[in-house]
């Protein structure tokens, strides 16, 4: 266990039990990071994407392509 960890359990027990609005001060900072890291990773979907240089499907074409996906769903594919 690290230093600041060791710290914040310690401080965490100094509290008074119904102090529930620090567990979920914790939950909102880590669904933030959660959040933040999911930006990062569809920016560099988009970098990836982007550097492929090639034109955007048409609607007829993703909706193709969903079609086909639903069906391998079916399929079990």
């Amino acid at each position: 266990m690290t230093a600041i960890e060791t710290r914040l359990i310690e401080r965490l027990k100094q509290l008074p039990l119904g102090r529930v609005e620090v567990g979920d001060f914790m939950e909102s900072l880590a669904a933030r990071e959660e959040r933040s890291a999911a930006a990062a990773r569809l920016g560099e979907a988009m970098a990836k994407l982007d550097a492929l240089d090639k034109a955007a499907l048409s609607e007829d074409e993703v909706e193709n392509e969903l079609q086909a996906a639903r069906e391998a769903r079916r399929r079990g594919a």
